[in-house]
């Protein structure tokens, strides 16, 4: 497998960046997720790997090799693509034939290719069968069945589990996931969907706008997002934002609002000083709320907007000022729509955001 260096990649379209002045590195055997909202740049990022567009400036390493002036069947990448793209008057063994009958491989090592595929793939028992007579999953292995005999330095996915329910798509990450795990391949894979970045990658980069937003892993990438836009993207439900003014007063700093205000503790009370200005942004998970049915010190007031059930736990979404919170709470709990509430803050799980330029202040 291989390593892949991305050196301040641009894709433009006249005037109009697609992508700009990406850069990072994915290294050898990692899978790594690029995600973020519909055209924010990831689907071209990948297209610019798989030599599918032309790069406008920048360059692309494999192995320390540029591979921005090769032709794509030139750069020993293979791709699975989101609609899974097989030929459907083939059968499952010819589908995954095809690729090497067109790299002339001989034909006894055609053979051995595609059953060692068919049986890391758990697809032997389907290989007579057409496209139309298999499953959404099953064709989703085909595909990746197809790159794998191919022996590629670099596995690149767009989108592959898109187009099946939400049931196999679970047990499709975790097949994918072991499919990476017995391969040690290096692979890039698009997505929208943060959940299903952060519970296959090794990394994530977050991009949006043509942007790329923060590159980490995604535990640090959940637990310090770098600026506003990760914050409310990724995390299920997303991390509550709520504008503010730091007010220092009598020795502490107070994050105030449309009436209300909550004495930060000292580490947040350092990253509000270190802001650009007086306007700040507190972001707060879910699950470091609490609610309380009782005026109670140190928390602010909020009314319930609407409260959802989902079985095992239960999310209240609450109006405070113009901004709204989802809380999760336990399921037997009970909450009414128009209660009015007060927010309880875990502090030593509260982020600071400059309101100015919308980055995390690190504590302290």
């Amino acid at each position: 497998m291989a390593q892949v260096e991305f050196q301040n990649v641009v894709k433009s379209y006249g005037a109009f960046e697609a992508v700009k002045s990406v850069s990072f590195t994915v290294e050898d055997g990692e899978f790594v997720a690029l995600v973020g909202p519909s055209g924010c740049g990831k689907t071209t990022t990948l297209n610019l790997v798989a030599g599918l567009l032309d790069l406008t400036s920048g360059d692309i390493k494999v192995s320390g090799k540029t591979i921005s002036d090769l032709d794509p069947k030139d750069r020993d990448i293979a791709m699975v693509f989101q609609n899974y793209a097989l030929y459907p008057n083939k059968t499952v063994q010819q589908n995954l034939a095809f690729p090497l009958k067109m790299r002339k491989v001989p034909k006894r090592d055609i053979g051995a290719k595609v059953a060692e595929a068919a049986r890391l793939l758990e697809i032997t028992h389907l290989l007579d069968r057409y496209p139309r007579e298999l499953s959404g999953g099953q064709q989703q292995r085909v595909a990746l069945g197809r790159a794998l005999v191919r022996d590629p330095q670099v596995f690149l996915m767009d989108e592959p589990l898109s187009n099946l329910d939400a049931k196999l798509r679970v047990q499709m990450r975790s097949e994918l996931k072991r499919f990476h795990q017995d391969l040690s391949a290096t692979i890039i894979y698009v997505t929208h969907d943060q959940l299903e970045a952060m519970t296959m990658a090794d990394k994530m980069a977050v991009m949006s706008g043509g942007v790329l937003q923060q590159y980490d892993a995604p535990e640090r990438i959940f637990e310090e997002p770098a600026n506003t836009f990760v914050a409310g993207f990724v995390g299920s439900p997303s991390m509550n934002l709520l504008p503010a003014t730091a007010v220092e007063r009598d020795g502490a700093v107070y994050a105030t609002g449309d009436g209300w205000e909550l004495v930060l503790a000292p580490r947040n009370a350092a990253s509000a000083r270190a802001s650009s200005g007086p306007g700040i942004i507190l972001g707060a998970r879910h699950s470091s709320l609490g609610l309380h049915d009782t005026e109670t010190p140190g928390c602010i007031q909020a009314r319930v907007f609407t409260v959802e059930p989902t079985g095992d736990i239960t999310f209240v979404h609450v109006d405070v000022g113009d901004s709204t919170f989802v809380i999760s709470v336990d399921p037997e709990r009970r909450i009414a729509a128009d209660q009015t509430v007060w927010i309880e803050f875990d502090q030593n799980k509260l982020h600071v955001f400059d309101a100015q330029t919308e980055k995390r202040i690190a504590p302290g």
